[in-house]
């Protein structure tokens, strides 16, 4: 029998194209049961969660949560509280030389799921603060690719890719180099590669051109100099072509990497984003990201449609992920879900180049069930049922 019941929410679940009123039941960390009446036992604890949106549970796949060990890690659960983002996906916090310190002290512990890309470089991003900003890829003998092997090798359970970060304040004047190393640490270990870039050097198109199938580019939406579009409007032919051989690509709004104009101009050309990630991190947190939920609502106000919002945090991720029982409320998946609210009003949004959009809806986390069970010190706003 059932443990937890979410009774007459909305259910928004883009793995199953549910849109719907229901109810969603846990038993034993996985979902048990979904549909319009699911039946309690004596001792299930049921939560009305009616007037409320149901989702599967955020995964946020741009994450820095190696919090105390890196100067732009934040804490994991903290952020699942705020922002109802159940699975942290972080993306090269830490590298071979420090992985393990990170799985010991952080994932570990956490009780909000972590996965993790590793990053090719040994000590990951060290040196990433608002006093010093030391790009980890532009000392090559940093490059650490038999020890990034052996590292992923041995954690095959929590770490889901390799990372690398390519451009001028990343890798100075090391082009592709660090890219081409980070992707022969792909191949061997066979997972796939998100790639972060910012300004030139290298090029959109040079990074894109070598991406695989799988592979992600984040901070896909970012600033000129180095968009995906052109000066005229239209999308580099280079961007259209990764995306028909599979490339994914990935927002990582962070401190630097998203803007409105880009945002429009792609969306114009119906050139959306495969996912939506927050890059949260030490620098970003208080603005111009804040939070998932933050970036999820900029899109809502966008012209994207709230359901292919949902999509791109929850079924698309655990695409990317290579890990299909994430981000889906099948019976049988992780036990995990969001409980949202879409506020009407009038927000003030801004993006890293200092733009305002003035949005009429906001996304908000009201609550979360993680691993089958009510965890938030909120949750008391959900009235238990007799």
């Amino acid at each position: 029998m059932a443990q937890l019941i979410l009774r007459g929410g909305h259910v928004i679940d883009p793995s199953q194209n549910i849109d719907g009123v229901m109810d969603v039941a846990f038993e034993n960390g996985r979902v048990s049961g979904i549909g319009p009446s699911v039946k309690p036992g004596p001792d299930t604890e049921i939560r009305d969660v009616s007037g409320y949106i149901v989702t599967p549970g955020l995964i946020d796949l741009h994450t820095h949560v190696y919090w105390g060990g890196t100067s732009l890690g934040i804490n994991a659960d903290e952020f699942c509280r705020t922002s109802g983002v159940t699975t942290s996906v972080d993306t090269g916090s830490a590298g071979p030389g420090n992985f393990m310190g990170f799985r010991k002290h952080v994932i570990e512990k956490s009780e909000a799921r972590i996965l993790a890309y590793l990053h090719v470089s040994f000590a990951g991003i060290y040196a990433f603060s608002k006093t010093v900003m030391v790009g980890e890829s532009e000392e090559m003998r940093l490059m650490a690719p038999a020890d990034a092997v052996k590292v992923a090798d041995a954690n095959r359970d929590v770490i889901v890719g390799i990372k690398v970060r390519v451009g001028k304040h990343s890798s100075g004047t090391s082009g592709t180099q660090p890219l081409d190393i980070a992707l022969q640490v792909a191949d061997e270990t066979g997972m796939p590669l998100m790639c972060h870039i910012d300004h030139p050097p290298p090029t959109y198109e040079e990074v894109v051109d070598r991406l695989r199938p799988g592979d992600i580019l984040t901070h896909c939406f970012r600033p000129f100099p180095n968009a995906p579009c052109t000066g005229q409007g239209t999308v580099k032919p280079a961007v259209q072509r990764a995306r028909e051989r599979g490339v994914i690509f990935d927002v990582g709004h962070g401190g630097g990497s998203f803007s409105f104009k880009t945002a429009r101009t792609m969306m114009a050309n119906g050139f959306y984003p495969d996912t939506i990630s927050s890059d949260i991190h030490t620098v970003c947190i208080d603005g111009p990201a804040f939070d998932q939920v933050t970036t999820l609502s900029k899109f809502l106000c966008l012209g994207m449609d709230l359901k292919d919002v949902i999509a791109a945090t929850t079924v698309n991720c655990g695409s990317a992920l290579q890990r299909p029982e994430f981000g889906s409320l099948r019976v049988g998946a992780l036990g995990d879900a969001t409980i949202l609210s879409v506020k009407k009003g009038s927000f003030d949004y801004i993006d890293v180049t200092g733009e305002h959009l003035i949005g009429d809806r906001k996304i908000v986390s009201e609550g979360v069930v993680l691993k089958g069970a009510m965890w938030h010190p909120r949750d008391n706003k959900f009235a238990k049922l007799a």
